[in-house]
This record gives C-alpha cells, structure tokens and sequence, in this order.
C-alpha cells in the first residue's frame, strides 16, 4: 500500500505510533487477519490471510481507513492518504509463502543496500512485525497465522537468497 507524495515518512516514530494502533484495533475482523506487515518510508507490505475475496477487500479497506484517519490526525491534514488502491497477491504454495515472508519482513534492508547502507545480518527492523513479536508492548499488532501455508507449511522450504 503506497501512500501519496504529501504523507511523512511512515518510519517516523509518530507515524508509526498511528499505524501501531491502526494494527491492534484493525488486525482481525470476520475472515480477516493481519499476519505480517513492514513500514517502509512511502509503503506498507502486509501479509494476511482472508477466508475469501469479498473478506480481503473490506479488511484491506477496513484497515486502510484506519491507518488514514490516524496519520491524518498525527500530520494534522485531511484527504487521501493512500496514492492508490492495494495490490494483492495470493500466496499459494509453501514456496510463495517462504519467499514473501522473507521479502516483507527483510524490506528495508533491500532498500538500505540499494542506497549503500551496510545492515548486520541479525539486525530486527523494529517498524516490522518481526520486531514486534520479539519486543511487544501493548496490544499485538498481528495475529497468528491459522492457515497450513502460514503456520507451518513455509518452515519445509528453504528460502533463496535472492527472494
């Protein structure tokens, strides 16, 4: 989910703050639920999983109202905070779920190495849902996984370096 030109940086702490509390309050609603996300400075990667199509979009919608009502607050402005509509893609095999997982939760430092940044390889991106789920304070941001692929069947796959 990219967000308009005009909207601060999400990795801001004040705007993080807002996406926090968006996360616990929209995380989970009739077969929806937020599983992984990373905040990168002008997009958001979420992983979920939704029993079907009608369920992602209006938990997908539910939550981007949320998010854009709380960072509105934090910047003290009003209209549209989201560039454009989300892009879905439905993860299918363990593979698939292996890769993404790996792809979400390690953004930033693809975006780090792309400017030339060095990040040490156990370094837990702390606007991601990995850093969440090792340092929680307050309400969970995520739910666990209660599909096959998310809870156990991405761990039988070993993930490429490249993904």
């Amino acid at each position: 989910m990219r967000v308009r030109q005009e909207v601060w940086n999400l990795r801001s702490r004040r705007c993080f703050r807002a996406i926090a509390r968006a996360f616990a309050r929209g995380k989970q609603r009739d077969g929806f639920a937020l599983v992984h996300f990373s905040v990168q400075g002008n997009h958001l990667h979420l992983i979920v999983e939704a029993e079907t199509a009608e369920q992602l979009a209006r938990g997908i919608q539910g939550l981007a109202i949320r998010l854009a009502r709380g960072l509105n607050r934090v910047m003290q402005r009003r209209g549209d905070v989201f560039a454009d509509r989300y892009h879905a893609h439905a993860l299918r095999t363990p593979t698939e779920v292996a890769n993404a997982l790996a792809y979400v939760l390690g953004n930033f430092v693809r975006h780090a190495a792309r400017r030339g940044e060095t990040i040490s390889a156990s370094w837990v991106d702390p606007y991601s849902s990995a850093a969440v789920s090792v340092e929680l304070t307050g309400p969970p941001l995520v739910v666990a996984p209660q599909t096959w692929l998310l809870s156990v069947g991405w761990r039988r796959v070993r993930v490429s370096a490249a993904a």
